[in-house]
């Protein structure tokens, strides 16, 4: 590369292959220092990375990178989530099939197919943006470690009766035709026909409204409210489902709404969670004619999918004059978050690990967590507060943990894999049962992927014969998983040890393009990759770093280029400051005021930069040290000293070259954490060779310079600033050139002792 060009491309590609060939970020197990662990987020591996992980991750390796230097000691592994719904669909949509169509055996052969082609590559685009993990300490959490500690999670949760197996109706997927636990619904706005219905009773209309006309052969009761007079004198009687020939209870419950609809409310099996309660809450026999595929599964309207059902429903009450009024409505629906398909309820055996009762024990646990930002906790404790049913784990799935289970049918055992022959895939291993001598029936079942991720902090610290223990020092994540991933860790974590799973939880936000949440699959997504070329990591780091915690951005292409535009400046500036420093020999010199001025300046930098790190709060610390950079040390200060570095005395030189060497190795370590790469080349150009670390990112943080510092100094540092203003500005008035002759200023008194600078900066006569 050229020394007079900053070319972030090359630069870039040579300290990624520094770094991995000499494990700069290695973590050093036999290092006594204290170590700072990070509960590392797997990213799914299912395409490119996308914008909102370059954010957070970014986010995230601020910290790592700032605690590496400051303590001297990081865990900071690297995973791949792998196993779930995301790269069954991904798997699925390169290779243009579905896993329903083919054998669970040929299925999980293609997903570690295309796993084994694509994961090198996706883990790259981390690499590339700068991600400092030590990923040799690396997991997927299909792979055969990690399914023998998920599966003996499981059975230590079945020995202490805290997971269980019921039929029950839970949250199902059409489209995915698996069951999804609560954790995995996102409300989505629809608009929808909102029709009143003829019911019969005792020949007389029962108006019913509703927006799901394709469940009326499932309806199984009327519901009014005991208080309603328009229905008092028909409770107890039956009514006759509008285009359907069977009658149903007309039953007082207080769950109607007297102000909605007609007031009369129609319960079927199963329309939404109200459903489920009232028909478990008065016994009534259920009426499924959904198939898991959401079909209808009998009668005139069998096979239709179910929208078309209530296309055709509606057609047929319409022409039998059963519609008394229709209206367009908005209403919320739930979806599943996966695939963006309404979810149904279905009866069907799953497996659930209990937390219903537990609510206050959830919430005292996620009090004693140090949250970033600090109202985040709220979108934590009102997830638990709205729990509503167990935790479903099980799903119908080919690609994914199998549960270490056998069920013998004929005398109902239950038999559970032994420690020794985990990890095992109960529908290739045999098992006899011990009671009736017969083979038993392995689960067909998988573990939901949010199981297993709820044990990373076990998992990671499984590669180093587990000599990171929980709580680790944090977790960072996006707050769009609060609910599912920070819940359920703190979850198992409790269940299993009685610990906290992390000290500290930060809380990364949304990117987001003209408003709305970044999507690859609705086309709103930008490529990380292709910023990367454009612009460089540190550019796109830098971008990251300009948000706090929590918040969601828009993204501008206009703050890319400011980030480049600040690399430029720092390499520039890194070029003048040792065209200067050839002959600096490093010792400690006797300093002008106006260096001790600036140095004192910078300690406090120093000061503010640590605490915010410390705090979390990387944003604080970007515009700080990069303000300081631009307006104070560029702007002012190195104005201040061009003439003395030039052609002062010798003693006026070596204080000014001790003060600019110090104060931008000190500039360099301050913005590391944020923008490696050109540190790190600025370091090896210049400083490596003195400082006699390898990497500046391994390299002790900075700490205050020995020097005096006065309580005036902010105030008077402050009026030297003006007065450089002042001129600067007087001189663009008058239509001269900043170097050009200026007569009429006069020093202040209070800035004599900078007065040789500052006559020698504005040219003042």
């Amino acid at each position: 590369m050229s020394k007079n060009k900053y070319d972030f491309k090359q630069v870039e590609e040579k300290w990624k292959k520094f770094w991995e060939k000499e494990k700069i970020y290695r973590f050093d197990s036999s290092n006594k220092k204290p170590v700072f662990s990070i509960d590392t987020p797997p990213p799914y591996v299912s395409g490119a990375m996308h914008m909102g992980h370059a954010f957070s991750y970014s986010q995230q390796d601020f910290i790592a990178r700032f605690m590496r230097m400051f303590k001297g000691a990081v865990f900071y592994g690297f995973g791949t989530d792998d196993n779930g719904l995301p790269t069954e669909r991904y798997v699925e949509k390169i290779n243009k099939i579905k896993s329903k169509s083919m054998s669970r055996a040929k299925f999980i052969e293609l997903c570690l197919k295309t796993l084994k082609k694509i994961t090198p590559d996706f883990i790259k685009g981390y690499k590339d943006l700068g991600i400092s993990a030590d990923y040799n300490i690396y997991y997927s959490t299909i792979d055969k470690k990690t399914q023998k500690i998920s599966q003996k999670a499981f059975i230590d949760l079945y020995n202490k009766r805290l997971a269980y197996k019921k039929e029950f109706p839970t949250i199902w997927c059409p489209e995915c035709q698996t069951t999804i636990a609560q954790a995995e619904l996102e409300d989505k706005e629809q608009d929808s026909l909102f029709s009143t219905l003829k019911f019969k009773c005792e020949d007389k209309d029962l108006l019913i409204a509703t927006t799901r006309p394709e469940l009326l052969g499932a309806c199984v009761a009327v519901f009014v409210h005991p208080d309603d007079n328009r229905y008092k004198k028909i409770i107890g009687k039956k009514a006759k489902v509008a285009l359907f020939d069977f009658e149903v209870p007309i039953i007082a419950d207080k769950s109607a709404d007297i102000g909605k609809g007609t007031g009369a409310l129609m319960v079927c099996s199963y329309g939404d969670k109200f459903d489920v309660d009232a028909i478990n809450r008065y016994k009534l026999v259920e009426k499924i004619i959904l198939n898991t595929n959401g079909t209808i599964k009998e009668g005139e309207y069998k096979g239709l999918k179910i929208k078309e059902a209530r296309k055709k429903i509606l057609q047929d009450l319409k022409e039998k004059t059963l519609i008394q009024d229709q209206k367009q409505i908005t209403n919320v629906v739930n979806v599943h978050d996966k695939c963006g398909t309404e979810i149904e309820f279905l009866p069907t055996e799953q497996w659930f690990i209990k937390i219903l009762d537990n609510k206050k024990t959830w919430i005292s646990q996620g009090k004693k967590i140090n949250w970033y930002p600090k109202y985040m906790y709220k979108r934590y404790e009102n997830w638990v507060n709205g729990l509503e049913w167990d935790w479903s784990i099980s799903r119908e799935r080919h690609f994914g943990i199998p549960f270490p289970v056998w069920h013998c049918k004929d005398c109902n055992e239950l038999i559970l894999a032994k420690e020794n022959e985990l990890p095992v895939d109960p529908l290739q291993t045999k098992k006899i049962c011990s009671k009736c001598k017969k083979e038993a029936k392995g689960e067909e079942k998988v573990l939901d992927t949010w199981a297993t991720s709820s044990l990373t902090p076990q998992i990671a610290s499984s590669l180093i014969n587990n000599e990171i223990k929980v709580p680790y020092s944090l977790r960072p994540q996006a707050h769009d998983i609060i609910r599912t991933w920070a819940f359920y860790t703190i979850v198992r974590s409790y269940l299993s040890e009685k610990k906290l799973p992390w000290k500290n939880i930060m809380i990364s936000g949304y990117t987001k393009l003209g408003g709305e949440k970044m999507s690859k699959s609705k086309g709103t997504g930008i490529e990380p990759k292709k910023l990367l070329e454009e612009y460089g990591a540190d550019a796109l780091r830098f971008w990251a770093a300009g948000f706090s915690l929590g918040s969601d951005v828009n993204y501008q292409e206009q703050d890319l280029v400011a980030g480049k535009k600040f690399m430029i400046k720092l390499f520039n500036a890194s070029r003048f400051v040792f065209m200067n420093l050839k002959n600096y020999n490093s010792k400690k010199a006797n300093l002008i005021e106006t260096d001790r001025l600036f140095l004192s300046r910078l300690n406090d930098l120093i000061e503010i930069c640590t605490k915010n790190f410390k705090n979390y709060e990387y944003n604080k610390v970007k515009l700080e040290t990069s303000n300081f950079f631009w307006h104070i040390f560029c702007d002012n200060y190195l104005e201040l000293i061009k003439k003395r570095v030039y052609n002062g005395t010798n003693h006026e030189k070596q204080s000014a070259f001790f003060t600019l060497y110090n104060s931008l190795l000190i500039l360099l370590k301050l913005m590391a954490p944020i923008i490696p790469f050109i540190t790190e080349e600025i370091y090896q150009e210049y400083f490596e060779k003195k400082e006699k670390q390898k990497s500046i990112h391994i390299s002790s943080w900075p700490k205050k310079l020995d020097i005096k510092q006065n309580k005036e100094d902010i105030k008077i540092f402050n009026e030297l600033i003006k007065f450089n203003s002042e001129v600067w500005k007087k001189k663009k008035e008058k239509g001269i050139s900043l170097r050009d002759e200026i007569r009429e200023i006069k020093i202040p008194k209070f800035l004599d002792e900078f007065k040789k600078d500052l006559i020698a900066t504005h040219n003042i006569v």
